[in-house]
């Protein structure tokens, strides 16, 4: 069970209404999820941190409780959509923790908006442009899902491996089931948009993150087959001051199942300040 009342909120932005989760008082801390995944990847934070600050889970435009998506969007519209939700909430600053596209996008709110970020935690994430064999890869996916109607059926089990390792998939049932069920959830047309703006269409960042001026640390895990090790490294490289740390038994979704690592993690990263 999560800790606390969690509040619904609600922020208009330029890519929908975005639904969030609100628990606690104090600093704020936002969290951002991966593809096919709403804000509750983020549940075993907010039991530990909503005693000491104010927690906000976004569902990612297309996502969970968030206006569906009818078009792709570009990365520099997500962070401005982070900047509406710290409007809409009255926050001048927030704590950015995000995983995969919600790494990246945390990495992109840092750099454009340097004057509203604290520190950024960004996991299982890259700063590189999508290969040819990723690209193929999801482009055959987003084809077989419209034709079933979303991740139904055979499509699971590549979705299942593509976000977690043999640690989760043998010993931890309740993570495989939390991901079965979230990527169900997902509507085919809004993940479409979702997956060919974070994928095929994603741009090279590492000259941008050069920019960023805040404290960051940069999480890969060690059986990730979205984003190996070196390609996580290769971002941390390009921030400023980075800290790298790999994660031996997680994989692509690491706050779900290294929830107890993540937020040691994290409190390290914010006591930098």
């Amino acid at each position: 069970m999560v800790r606390g009342v969690m509040e619904d909120r609600y922020a208009e932005t330029v890519l929908g209404r975005i639904r969030l989760r609100v628990a606690g008082s104090g600093p704020a801390i936002l969290f951002w999820p991966s593809l096919l995944m709403d804000g509750l990847l983020w549940r075993g934070q907010v039991e530990h941190f909503a005693d000491r600050y104010q927690v906000v889970l976004v569902d990612p435009p297309g996502h969970g409780g968030s206006s569906p998506l009818t078009r792709p969007f570009t990365f520099d519209e997500c962070a401005r959509v982070i900047a509406q939700i710290l409007d809409a909430l009255e926050l001048d600053r927030v704590h950015v923790v995000g995983n995969s596209w919600g790494g990246m996008i945390g990495g992109t709110f840092a750099a454009r908006y340097p004057d509203r970020v604290g520190a950024a935690v960004l996991m299982n994430a890259t700063a590189s442009p999508a290969g040819r064999r990723q690209r193929a890869e999801y482009a055959a996916l987003t084809g077989a899902a419209r034709v079933l109607g979303g991740v139904r059926g055979p499509l699971v089990r590549p979705v299942i491996d593509a976000f977690l390792g043999p640690t989760a998939r043998r010993d931890k049932p309740e993570v495989v089931a939390a991901v079965n069920e979230s990527v169900r959830r997902v509507a085919i047309a809004s993940g479409r948009h979702a997956v060919t703006s974070v994928v095929p269409r994603r741009p090279d960042q590492r000259a941008l993150f050069g920019r960023i001026t805040a404290p960051v640390l940069v999480v890969a895990g060690a059986e990730d087959a979205t984003f190996g090790v070196a390609e996580t490294r290769v971002m941390a490289e390009a921030i400023p001051g980075a800290e790298f740390v790999v994660l031996p038994a997680a994989a692509h979704l690491a706050a779900l199942e290294c929830p107890a690592e993540v937020n040691a993690l994290i409190d390290g990263a914010i006591s930098l300040l």
